[in-house]
């Protein structure tokens, strides 16, 4: 059974609680029609593994827009997702400044990193949550060049400090596992579980 059999079975678009770019390309990309639905969750998970911080984020920001929408989510399907990265353990979130980018891209710098994405599918009392991990092996790079990358603009609301879909690919050695889990929603194993609401 195809994707676009699989949307015949749902009369109400899913809801897509993200104002990610990406995760709207790469939803729509899978061929899913959606409604985009910002959440306003505080990100406040106590999780101290990165996957379930990531994972507890998406339940919350899934939440609140269930909550939010009220009898205008029931029979819908709200999918969020949230993006953590983590070097040896230490999560790396969004830089607040250029300083703090250039301090987290040199830190990543020739090293192995992971990225993890966490989901949240609820459809009215029935929620399913999951995370996927890829390891990101990072090229060795001078701080001469993290500022030029920082200067572009791209990393300053990317986990991490940087975008492996746009310029800050060229900071990447090589990948294992999912490239649309870094990129910010993985959606072979979204799909999985998209399959088991239908």
């Amino acid at each position: 059974m195809n994707v676009e059999s699989f949307n015949r079975k749902i009369s109400k678009p899913v809801i897509l609680a993200s104002a990610s770019p990406r995760r709207k390309e790469l939803l729509a990309g899978a061929g899913i029609e959606f409604d985009v639905y910002v959440s306003n969750a505080e990100e406040n998970s106590n999780a101290t593994h990165p996957g379930l911080l990531a994972q507890e984020n998406a339940m919350l920001k899934a939440r609140a827009v269930g909550q939010a929408l009220g009898e205008e989510a029931r029979g819908r399907l709200i999918v969020s997702a949230d993006t953590v990265v983590a070097l040896e353990g230490e999560v790396l979130g969004k830089p607040k400044d250029e300083e703090d980018a250039v301090r987290m891209l040199m830190q990543l710098s020739g090293k192995s990193h992971e990225v993890f994405t966490g989901v949240c599918v609820v459809k009215d009392d029935i929620t399913e949550e999951f995370y996927e991990c890829t390891r990101v092996n990072m090229k060795p790079f001078t701080e001469e060049e993290a500022r030029a990358y920082v200067a572009t603009g791209e990393p300053m609301d990317k986990a991490g400090s940087y975008g492996i879909q746009g310029l800050g690919g060229a900071l990447v050695e090589s990948i294992e596992g999912d490239y649309n889990n870094v990129v910010g929603f993985p959606v072979n194993a979204f799909m999985a579980v998209y399959k088991r609401f239908l």
